[in-house]
């Protein structure tokens, strides 16, 4: 009873928050379906978090937004024009990461979460540096590769959605906890959902 209290009290009430909120999840909705409105609506979000974040003085969150703004440009390029496998009805292909950029993208992700856990750690008073700033890299690649429509950016949507449900759920914000734990649910159905997908294409 006391956890549902708290989350009805700090449900947010403001305007921008709200729209933070349900624009966010409908993003996630409309990856999980391939449609491309996901990159408009994924851009307005990110415009809407900006501000949020501005007003509530968390600058790396809002710099993190403005990395999205860009992402979600690209991502609405690519599947528009990019050079990517389409289908027959031009819609871009979701396929499997090239077999040539497996080990530099562990690489990446290895020693670029490492790096941002690091740089929490010693230049903020972060209070799970690796897992925050980590789980942040993962974030900024698993955005690139849902742009790119490579089916392993569920792996790190998921990966991500978890430990920031622990993170949440340790530091005592149990309305994100909340929120994240669907996002694990909308990862599953979204690596569920692409496969078929991919079936489909090959029949």
């Amino acid at each position: 009873m006391d956890f549902l209290q708290k989350l009805l009290i700090e449900f947010p009430t403001d305007p921008l928050e709200l729209a933070g909120l349900f624009s966010g999840l409908l993003c996630v909705f409309l990856l999980i379906k391939e449609n491309i409105w996901v990159w408009p609506v994924g851009l307005f979000y990110a415009c809407v978090s900006v501000f949020v974040f501005l007003e509530e003085r968390l600058f790396a969150s809002m710099l993190e937004s403005l990395y999205y703004i860009a992402m979600n440009a690209y991502g609405w390029y690519f599947w528009k024009r990019g050079q990517g496998a389409r289908r027959a009805d031009e819609e871009l292909k979701v396929i499997f990461m090239p077999r040539s950029a497996w080990i530099p993208m562990l690489l990446f992700l290895v020693i670029g979460g490492a790096f941002m856990g690091w740089l929490f750690s010693h230049y903020t008073s972060a209070a799970l540096p690796f897992w925050d700033g980590g789980s942040m890299w993962v974030a900024f690649v698993a955005m690139w590769m849902s742009a790119r429509k490579w089916i392993e950016n569920w792996a790190l949507w998921l990966a991500v959605d978890v430990v920031k449900t622990g993170v949440y759920l340790s530091q005592g914000i149990e309305l994100y906890a909340v929120l994240y734990a669907v996002y694990i649910v909308m990862a599953l159905w979204g690596g569920s959902t692409w496969r078929k997908a991919m079936r489909e294409n090959e029949s």
